[in-house]
């Protein structure tokens, strides 16, 4: 049975930092990438950080330099730092894996978990 799970949200202030957590645990990761998106309410579901079995990452514009993604094979964990939070990035986190490469669209992605809502006080 593949099942990822996110874990780490909370509610924090502005400027605060969270590492967010996604576990397999029915070895979804394999050799597959993984990515880290957030849906705040009404809105789509918008790509954050991707990251490679060997550690090749790819960040979106909006989030690169405060946000970093990490993964041990070991652990079958991937891991977003989110450092410098501010109220826009309120929403529900959601991670996902996909046999695409380092894909930025939902639609590639074959697996998810069941998000961790992150809320930041301005």
């Amino acid at each position: 049975q593949v099942q990822l799970v996110e874990s780490g949200g909370g509610l924090v202030q502005a400027g605060d930092s969270l590492r967010l957590s996604c576990t397999d645990s029915g070895r979804a990761f394999s050799d597959d990438a993984v990515g880290w998106f957030r849906q705040a309410p009404g809105k789509e579901r918008n790509f954050l950080a991707t990251i490679g079995y060997t550690g090749k990452t790819y960040y979106a514009a909006s989030v690169e330099g405060r946000f970093t993604i990490s993964r041990d094979n070991a652990k079958n964990t991937v891991y977003l730092q989110m450092n410098s939070l501010r109220s826009e990035d309120t929403a529900v986190y959601y991670c996902g894996v996909t046999n695409r490469g380092l894909a930025t669209q939902p639609y590639q992605y074959h697996v998810w978990g069941q998000g961790t809502q992150v809320t930041v006080s301005s």
